[in-house]
């Protein structure tokens, strides 16, 4: 690939998808997922030989794409690697983390433009600009900087040509949709596939995304545990994001941190992605490590604004509804609240037990009232059995129908989960799930101490 560009055409993006797809498929026949054990254990991918070939090939192609196929990627790179046979795994960690951490660089030469374009002469934004990228993304590529004023920023510029990309992977969404089928089997409905086109797209507008950075700085200012910068407005721009910086430790130094810091940054990361959608009816729906990082002040910071969400209190109602159900073991209300909601076909043959099965063995954090420790197979567990439920118990499964307005909610709690998961980090987690499930007070510390933090904010305002 030239450097500096990204391929743009519908038909060469959707040839090199295709091409990718079809190699997958031929592959699979040597390669089958199984179910083993308990619901609640690790599952394992049963790979065979091709298994460091496909990392290479997910880096080379999809990276190489960059825009909505890399997203894919990226959200690959965040499950744990019991995928794959032991001898390969941290090889395997090792590539898929390249699309999530070193994304391949677009010359600097390039982005000037994009920002100059935006911006105007970079001099006269920028008293000093690094010209080497501190993290590149699915979009863009995030540079460190200093205004005239002394403040320290980060400038996210998205790639040249990247909203023409974009828009020919929405357009190819029927042959990308081949590859995430393998992950989430109702991809195939077009009311979905919609909605995920939707989303994708919308990560373009960096204004959107300046202003909804800014809200959720505003609503996180002075918490005592977490932070959020805020966007600098009168510097962003259609291609151009400029926010305040954030000095911390990057997310791969978080997990060699002592067990009881893990399990406090893993109790602030389960606040910050899952309590917003049931106390404030949105949330951030790109929860992965590379948006996490830890302060010099002992806060955890969060970053990426782009696929941030506001759901109808209904839709957030009917979630809500659902877990408690599964909570308390009522499997006939469960069932027919999914039958209401057109989730499942009554005639398919799925019981009212294995919708409730399903809904432990992929939310069951939220339930089970005991410390857990999220581990990265348990975390890789549920994400599989919930995108490709092949297992003999919920083989009925794979007809159910996911409503799209749920989408993003429920790849958000997932990849929390995922991500949670890279820590190690030990909680009861449904005690943390009851603020939000039965509205009871916190029975953490950092609960306690969030929730006066808030009635004081509440009284300021």
């Amino acid at each position: 690939m030239v450097a500096g560009r990204v391929p743009q055409g519908r038909f060469a993006r959707g040839s090199r998808l295709g091409r990718l797809a079809a190699e997958q498929a031929v592959r699979g026949v040597g390669t089958r997922l199984s179910m083993v054990g308990r619901t609640e254990e690790a599952r394992r991918i049963l790979a065979e030989r091709s298994t460091l070939q496909t990392a290479q090939q997910i880096v080379t192609v999809l990276g190489g794409m960059k825009g909505a196929a890399m997203k894919l990627g990226q959200m690959l790179s965040v499950l744990d690697v019991d995928l794959v046979p032991e001898p390969h795994r941290e090889m395997f960690r090792v590539k898929l983390a390249e699309l999530r951490d070193n994304a391949p660089a677009v010359e600097f030469s390039d982005m000037r433009k994009v920002i100059e374009n935006d911006l105007g002469p970079l001099a006269r934004i920028f008293g000093d600009f690094d010209e080497t990228p501190v993290a590149a993304a699915s979009i863009g590529q995030v540079y460190r900087a200093r205004l005239h004023d002394g403040r320290a920023v980060a400038v996210k510029v998205k790639y040249p040509g990247v909203d023409d990309s974009v828009e020919s992977d929405m357009r190819n969404l029927a042959m990308l949709s081949r590859l995430w089928k393998s992950m989430l089997p109702s991809a195939a409905d077009e009311a979905v596939l919609d909605e995920i086109a939707r989303n994708i797209a919308g990560e373009l507008d960096y204004l959107r995304e300046a202003r909804t950075q800014h809200r959720v700085a505003l609503r996180f200012r002075d918490h005592p545990f977490i932070a959020v910068p805020d966007s600098i407005a009168e510097y962003c721009g259609h291609h151009v994001l400029v926010t305040e910086f954030v000095d911390g430790l990057a997310f791969r130094r978080l997990r060699t941190l002592p067990d009881s810091e893990r399990d406090r940054i893993g109790e602030l990361v389960y606040r910050f992605y899952i309590n917003p959608l049931f106390s404030d009816h949105e949330f951030c729906g790109d929860p992965h490590p590379g948006n996490i990082l830890l302060t010099t002040d002992g806060r955890v910071a969060f970053v990426d604004f782009g696929l941030y969400h506001n759901m109808d209190p209904a839709h957030v109602a009917f979630e809500r509804d659902c877990l408690r159900a599964a909570g308390e073991h009522r499997a006939d209300d469960l069932y027919q609240a999914w039958v209401g909601r057109g989730i499942i076909d009554p005639d398919a043959g799925v019981t009212a037990r294995e919708c409730l099965d399903y809904v432990w063995a992929a939310a069951g954090w939220h339930l089970v009232d005991e410390e857990l420790t999220i581990t990265p197979e348990l975390a890789t567990g549920a994400v599989v059995l919930a995108m490709d439920p092949r297992a003999a118990e919920f083989r009925g499964m794979r007809r159910q129908s996911l409503p799209p307005e749920h989408v993003f909610s429920r790849r958000a709690d997932l990849f929390t989960f995922a991500a949670i998961g890279q820590l190690d980090a030990t909680n009861n987690w449904h005690r943390i799930a009851r603020e939000w499930l039965y509205d009871e007070p916190a029975s953490t510390d950092i609960g306690r101490e969030t929730a006066r933090w808030r009635n004081r904010t509440r009284q300021r305002n």
